[in-house]
Order: C-alpha cells, then sequence, then structure tokens
C-alpha cells in the first residue's frame, strides 16, 4: 500500500529530474578525422581556434585517417579514398545553412592557399554554425 509520503517522495524525486536533466544532457561529439601533415595542420587551424570557443560543451575525438583505426572510421561513415580531412558532428558529416544549401565537412575549407586549390564546399563559418546548432545556441544574425 503506497502512502502518501512515498508519494510525495516520488512526485519530489520525478521534478528534480525534469528540472536538472536538461543540464546533464549528452555533449554532442566533434570527430576531427585527418592526415598528421603540413597543408592539413594548416587548414585546420582555423578549425581548432573555433573548436576553443565549444571546449566545454562538446567532446573531441581526433584519429589520424591513415590510421588503422582512421581508415575504418571512414570506411564505416560510408567514404574511400584519399580525404585528407573529414569532420563529424555527432556522426554527421553534412550541415544544411540557413539559405538550404547542404555542405560537406570533406576535404579541406574553402579557404585561399590550400595545396592544389583543393577546396571543399565547406567555410570555417559553416562550422561554426553547425557547432553552434548542436550545443543549442541560437543563429548568429547575418
Amino acid at each position: 500500500m503506497k502512502t502518501r509520503r512515498g508519494f510525495l517522495v516520488t512526485l519530489a524525486g520525478c521534478a528534480v529530474a525534469f528540472w536538472v536533466g536538461p543540464s546533464y544532457a549528452a555533449q554532442p561529439v566533434v570527430e576531427i578525422l585527418a592526415m598528421t601533415h603540413s597543408p592539413v595542420r594548416n587548414a585546420l587551424a582555423p578549425v581548432r581556434e573555433v573548436l576553443a570557443k565549444y571546449t566545454d560543451r562538446v567532446r573531441l575525438v581526433e584519429l589520424d585517417i591513415e590510421s588503422a583505426q582512421g581508415e575504418k572510421r571512414q570506411k564505416a561513415i560510408g567514404l574511400k579514398g584519399h580525404i585528407p580531412i573529414i569532420l563529424l558532428i555527432d556522426g554527421r558529416r553534412s550541415f544544411k545553412r540557413p539559405d538550404g544549401t547542404v555542405v560537406e565537412f570533406v576535404n579541406f575549407p574553402a579557404a585561399a592557399g590550400n595545396p592544389l586549390g583543393l577546396n571543399g564546399s565547406w567555410t570555417v563559418a559553416d562550422f561554426d554554425a553547425a557547432l553552434r546548432a548542436a550545443v543549442g545556441e541560437p543563429a548568429k544574425p547575418q
């Protein structure tokens, strides 16, 4: 037989769980799968600057894409071949911009100075916007 006291304790426990629950939500996971040599390191420098703003709100996993583990992860997400950079946010490599276009965080970011003009379709600003969305921050006004 349930008592009034037992009911109130259960009710209070549920209230605390609902009140505190969102603060314990899982952090988004950002994966950097990248080659470890110079042009790639240089291209990732602005990405790392953006990530520095989110260090306490995201979990970062880095893999050398040329290692056995990196190749396995690349294959698991459906990609193959010589890809210097792949960025994943919660396992997704694509992001829908406010204008409706979709970019994939694959290859170098679109920027001047990439080797042989190897530019992807994404920018560091796209990556920042995707991180903002992942942590629940409002989009920056245009």
